[in-house]
C-alpha cells in the first residue's frame, strides 16, 4: 500500500528539501562544506572548518540532492582532506582553513580516513563528478595501508584508542562497532582482503549472543566477558575490548550494521525491532544510544563531564541527532520498510525546522532542548540522503558484488 502525505506534511517535506539546499550553499567555501553556519560562536568553538566525516556526510547528500551546483560542489572538502593526508596515508579529523592545518585529535581519528575512502568511491558511482578514484589513487592506498596497519590479524577488525571516532568523548575503545561497519564497507567497495573473515568476525564478537561458540580461544574469552555480563542482548555491542565492553545501546553503530550489509535477515530484524521497541527516535530521530552512561558506571569517564556536555541524555550520551536519523531512514528504507521511512522523515524535518530552521546539532534526550550548534551541514545533507533514499526505493549504500 502506497504512502501519501497530509498536504501541511508534503508542504513540510518540501519546506525542508529547500532549506537544506539552502543550508548547504550557505555554508559552502571553496575549500569545502564548513560543518555548521560560520560566525563568530562557529569560529571560536572550532566548526568553521572542514571535518573529515562531515565532509564525507555532506558529500554525499550533495551528490544526492538534485541541485547542479550542490553537486558540482560536493568533492570540494574531500580535495582538501587529501592535500592534508599525512605522510603515513592518515586523513585528518579536520583541516583548519584559515590556518592551514590540519589536526588529528587527540588519540587519533581513525573514522575520517574511512569515510574519506568511502564518500570517494560513492562519489564517483554517483557520476559527481566521476575519476576521484583514479585522480586519488595513491592517496587511497596509503589511506588503505594505514588502515590495515590498525587490523588486528586474527578477527581482521580495526582497533582504536578510546574516544577517537565521531564519538570523540565516548569511552569506546579496542574493536568498535561504527568503526568496523564502516570497515567492511570500505573493504567492499575496494575489494580488500579478508572481508568475509570481517564481517564473521565482527557478528561474533558484537553480537555473541546469537554466535556460534568460537574455535579461536581469544575470542571464547571476549565472548564469555560479555554472555556473562551484557544486558542489551538484541542489539550489537558498541565496543569490544579486553573484559570489558559497552552496552549502552551504540545506535548509529547499529543503523551502519543493517545499511552496510553486517547483518543477515534474522539480525537485521532482530536490531531494527530493539531500536524502534526503544523509542529511540520519538519524537524525533533519532537518539545517540538507546541506555545513556551514568556517573556511576563503570564506563564513566572524567571527560565527559568537560564542559557539562556529554551527562546522560546529552551529546553523544543519549542526545538525538538528527544527522543520524538521516542514516536510520535510510536502513529502514534498505531494510523494506518503506512506510515507516516516510514517517521517520516527517520527524526528521519537524527536528530541522525547530527554531525557524535552526538546522541545531543536536537536542536534549530528554527536554528535547536544541543544544549544540546550528546551521549544521551535515544535518541538512542526511535530510537530502534520506529524502533521496525513500524516492528511489533502494538501499543507496548498497556495495558491489556478494560477500
Amino acid at each position: 500500500m502506497s504512502f501519501t502525505p497530509r498536504s501541511s506534511d508534503a508542504q513540510l517535506l518540501e519546506a525542508c528539501h529547500l532549506k537544506s539546499i539552502d543550508l548547504l550553499k550557505a555554508n559552502s567555501v571553496r575549500g569545502g562544506v564548513l560543518a555548521a553556519s560560520p560566525g563568530r560562536k562557529a569560529d571560536n568553538r572550532g566548526y568553521s572548518a572542514i571535518f573529515g566525516r562531515d565532509a564525507a556526510v555532506c558529500a554525499i547528500g550533495m551528490a544526492l540532492s538534485g541541485d547542479k551546483s550542490l553537486r558540482r560542489a560536493a568533492p570540494a572538502g574531500l580535495h582538501t582532506l587529501a592535500q592534508h593526508q599525512a605522510l603515513n596515508g592518515q586523513i585528518p579529523k579536520f583541516v583548519d582553513l584559515k590556518k592551514q592545518e590540519a589536526d588529528f585529535w587527540y588519540l587519533g581519528c581513525i573514522d575520517a580516513t574511512l569515510w574519506w575512502i568511502i564518500a570517494l568511491a560513492v562519489l564517483d558511482r554517483l557520476a559527481c563528478p566521476g575519476g576521484l578514484q583514479r585522480r586519488y589513487a595513491a592517496k587511497i592506498k596509503a589511506a588503505i595501508q594505514w588502515l590495515r596497519a590498525q587490523e588486528h590479524q586474527r578477527f581482521f577488525l580495526l582497533q582504536q584508542n578510546e574516544a577517537s571516532d565521531w564519538a570523540d568523548i565516548m569511552p569506546r575503545s579496542g574493536f568498535v562497532l561504527y568503526t568496523n561497519a564502516l570497515w567492511y564497507f570500505a573493504k567492499r567497495l575496494y575489494r580488500i582482503d579478508a572481508a568475509t573473515q570481517t564481517r564473521e568476525n565482527f557478528n561474533g564478537l558484537f553480537h555473541p549472543f546469537s554466535a556460534v561458540l568460537p574455535d579461536y580461544r581469544r575470542a571464547r574469552l571476549l565472548n564469555d566477558y560479555a554472555l556473562r555480563g551484557g544486558r542489551n542482548r538484541d542489539l550489537y555491542l558498541s565496543f569490544v575490548n579486553f573484559s570489558f565492553f559497552g552496552d549502552e545501546g551504540d545506535v548509529f553503530g547499529n543503523i551502519l550494521a543493517v545499511l552496510l550489509g553486517l547483518c543477515d535477515a534474522d539480525a537485521e530484524t532482530r536490531t531494527l525491532e530493539a531500536l524502534t521497541g526503544s523509542q529511540a527516535s520519538a519524537p524525533y530521530p533519532i537518539r545517540a544510544v538507546t541506555h545513556p552512561i551514568k556517573r556511576s558506571n563503570s564506563l564513566w569517564r572524567p571527560y565527559m563531564a568537560r564542559h557539562r556536555q556529554n551527562f546522560v541524555w546529552q551529546y553523544h550520551n543519549g542526545g538525538i541527532w538528527p544527522m543520524v536519523g538521516g542514516f536510520w531512514i535510510a536502513a529502514l528504507v534498505a531494510a523494506g520498510r518503506a512506510r515507516q521511512a516516510k514517517a521517520e522523515l516527517e520527524k526528521l524535518a519537524r527536528a530541522c525546522a525547530l527554531r525557524d530552521w535552526a538546522f541545531t546539532e543536536w537536542l536534549h534526550g530528554k527536554t528535547l532542548a536544541p543544544r549544540g550548534m546550528p546551521g549544521q551541514s551535515w544535518n541538512a545533507a542526511a535530510f537530502l540522503m534520506a529524502e533521496h533514499a525513500i524516492a528511489a526505493d533502494a538501499n543507496i549504500f548498497a556495495a558491489p558484488g556478494k560477500v
